[in-house]
């Protein structure tokens, strides 16, 4: 009888200190809600500095592992991670050949360290044996140039890269293109001959097991019924949080968290708390001189948020009735895409920074954001580039120029457009202590 539950396979190396490897594997199955199985591949002595042996398997064992999942376990996904030998491949490949099931492959072959993770052969038989059979696999840039060698140092050699591994049999390929320059974190997903850029924030650290959580978290998604850049694109962003919500483990590099995003899920709850309390406030110390025509909103988003649901506002905003102000609706995630617009933007250049509200624009306010020692910038609307959004233009372009996500972004507006004040910080409780700061400065 098939288990209610999906189930998915990870093939791959034990990691001692559990950052990597099958233990990260199954983290990220049961963040996504799938069971896991594991097959064990190698067992590695390594931490968080690197590795100080590795002890093969034996391929017969590891085939007898394989059948005895695949005897009682209708599988969904199945992932493979560390392979380490030509032997190991193709026994692998050998055992899975003709399962109806996506299988991922993530073609390890160093450890974040820059330990080696395979010997000679390795990669031939790869290339030979399982790239072939594969629905998708997801080499990094070295492990993408040894595959296609091609030297992968941009995006136009990345997606030239993945074009030339597809050639190798695979249905799909994914080329993890976060160490290459530039502002955002960009892998590059091919399929049919066709490449798509996926991008995320960019996190400028080192860290443990995000290859092998990302192969297993876009597993477990086919494993749920998702179409494969559907897959990938949730994955990203599940890794994406991961990386923030980072351990540090040992004394090493830090170890990503694939349970990452059940934990914010849990908090969700006290971001709404807070929001409201931060409301409750926010009606005692608005008058006219700060409130907008159009109303106010204060948004708060989740750790890691990459969209408009994930930033909680209020419904119907905070409007002023009389001299006063006064809140609508309650606090929801989704309740407000023109300020979500602004938290993502700041928060993909800082994430620590997750919540705003705007102001009413005059001299005296901006003046009175300045006298309170907050860090200002602004953005001038003429220079808006047509098609895009005001709100995430003029963010990101008042940040670029300010060096680091400033206290305040102003604009004097434009044709159609009211100007705007936009009032930033970690927290609701961070953001109504710099409006207290500037309203003692009115007075």
């Amino acid at each position: 009888m098939k288990s209610e539950m999906a189930n998915a396979l990870t093939i791959a190396g034990s990691d001692s200190v559990g950052g990597a490897g099958l233990q990260a594997d199954i983290k990220a199955f049961e963040a996504v809600g799938v069971h896991g199985c594991s097959v064990v591949t190698c067992v590695t002595s390594q931490n968080t500095r690197g590795v100080s042996s590795i002890f093969p398997i034996p391929v017969n064992e590891i085939a007898s592992q394989i059948r005895s999942v695949l005897e009682d376990v209708e599988l969904d996904a199945v992932k493979t991670g560390m392979l380490y030998s030509a032997d190991i491949v193709k026994t692998v490949a050998s055992a899975l050949r003709g399962i109806d099931a996506p299988i991922v492959v993530d073609p390890v072959m160093a450890a974040t360290t820059g330990s080696d993770l395979h010997v000679s052969g390795f990669v031939e038989a790869m290339m030979t044996k399982l790239l072939p059979m594969c629905a998708l696999v997801t080499p990094n840039l070295g492990e993408a140039e040894r595959l296609s060698g091609i030297k992968v140092k941009d995006e136009r050699s990345a997606r030239k890269a993945a074009l030339e591994i597809l050639e190798l049999g695979p249905e799909a390929v994914l080329v993890k293109g976060g160490h290459l320059k530039g502002p955002e974190s960009a892998d590059y997903l091919c399929t049919d001959g066709k490449v798509v850029k996926l991008s995320s924030p960019r996190v400028d650290v080192e860290v443990h097991g995000t290859g092998c959580a990302l192969g297993s978290l876009i597993a477990a998604n086919l494993a749920l019924g998702l179409e494969l850049e559907e897959a990938v694109r949730t994955s990203k962003g599940m890794i994406y949080k991961a990386i923030l919500a980072r351990e540090t483990v040992g004394r090493g590099v830090p170890c990503a968290n694939p349970l990452a995003v059940l934990r914010i899920e849990a908090q969700k709850a006290t971001v709404l708390e807070q929001l409201e309390d931060a409301g409750r406030e926010l009606e005692q110390i608005l008058d006219a001189a700060l409130l907008p025509e159009v109303g106010t909103n204060m948004g708060y988003a989740v750790m890691g948020a990459l969209d408009p649901q994930e930033v909680a506002a209020f419904d119907g905003r905070i409007v002023r009735v009389g001299t006063r102000a006064k809140r609508v609706g309650c606090a929801r995630f989704g309740g407000s895409k023109h300020v979500a617009r602004i938290v993502l933007a700041a928060s993909s250049k800082d994430p620590e920074v997750r919540c705003a509200m705007n102001l009413k624009y005059n001299d005296d306010n901006v003046a009175a954001c300045r006298s309170a020692k907050l860090s200002v910038a602004t953005f001038d609307r003429a220079r808006e580039p047509k098609g895009v959004s005001s709100m995430t233009w003029g963010v990101l372009y008042a940040i670029d120029r300010h060096g680091r996500v400033p206290d305040v972004i102003f604009d004097k507006g434009g044709p159609g457009k009211e100007p705007m004040i936009r009032l930033l910080g970690r927290t609701p409780e961070d953001v109504v202590m710099k409006l207290k700061r500037i309203v003692s400065k009115r007075q």
